[in-house]
């Protein structure tokens, strides 16, 4: 089957390269690697050009925002299953989307998702906090949990069936989207209990308080509009859900 990667960048000359790298270097042989560039105007353009040779399509145009530009990705989708990877993020080792693929082969399987650390911006041999996502469980979402977005991967039928992302929430359109799948529309799910991504910490959804606030507040508006049942504790309980995070340490050695 193929496994197509969708990446958005804008302005990433420092980490993009690493992206790219990363994914030519999986195992894994049948890949489709599409980026979508925002119109980067500090030389990102210039290091995508030069791996052109590594990506089945490049695409650099201004857009609305990160999920646009993610919808503009999976739209241009051909593979049988589709993963985003961030501008600042990589793949922990070469064998991931082997993983991927082999989760897939159970035909019941509608999507699948992993572990994450976020690691120092300046040095990715640091782990800053460990996001040990779990099984999807009914009521989990009520008490703020998602999978680690990065390690989540659809089959695009899915996305044919269910949607994109919902470009209402600019900030949390990855936990209404992973909510509208698991929760509303009871996709089958596999979690796989090993880290497939290192994420640079500095991100949109994590660069400020007030950055944390305001995506908590969307995600409350978001399980609002699907009638997902919470209430006024939703935001402070999903605040503090991830504090653990940054105290846990991954149980093998991560490189």
């Amino acid at each position: 089957m193929k496994i197509s990667i969708v990446t958005v960048v804008f302005n990433a000359i420092n980490t993009i390269e690493d992206t790219i790298q990363s994914v030519a270097s999986q195992t894994y042989s049948n890949i489709e690697h599409i980026v979508v560039d925002g119109a980067s105007t500090d030389g990102t353009l210039s290091i995508l050009n030069r791996h052109h040779n590594k990506l089945a399509q490049l695409v650099s145009e201004p857009d609305s925002g990160i999920y646009d530009a993610m919808n503009k990705g999976i739209d241009m989708a051909t593979g049988d299953i589709i993963g985003t990877l961030n501008a600042d993020d990589f793949y922990c080792d070469d064998t991931v989307l082997c993983q991927v693929a082999e989760t897939f082969s159970d035909p019941a399987v509608d999507a699948c998702f992993a572990d994450l650390v976020y690691v120092d911006r300046l040095d990715p041999a640091k782990i800053i906090r460990y996001w040990k996502s779990g099984d999807y469980k009914d009521g989990l979402i009520e008490r703020g949990w998602m999978p680690a977005h990065p390690t989540f991967f659809v089959r695009r039928s899915i996305y044919e069936k269910f949607g994109t992302f919902d470009l209402d929430f600019p900030r949390q359109s990855d936990f209404e989207l992973t909510m509208r799948f698991l929760a509303i529309h009871q996709i089958k799910s596999q979690y796989v209990p090993k880290i497939w991504i290192k994420m640079r910490m500095g991100g949109i959804s994590n660069n400020s308080i007030s950055g944390v606030i305001k995506g908590n507040l969307e995600a409350y508006r978001a399980c609002r509009k699907h009638g997902i049942n919470v209430g006024v504790f939703f935001i402070p309980r999903k605040i503090f859900s991830r504090m653990p995070q940054f105290f846990k340490k991954p149980d093998i050695k991560v490189t």
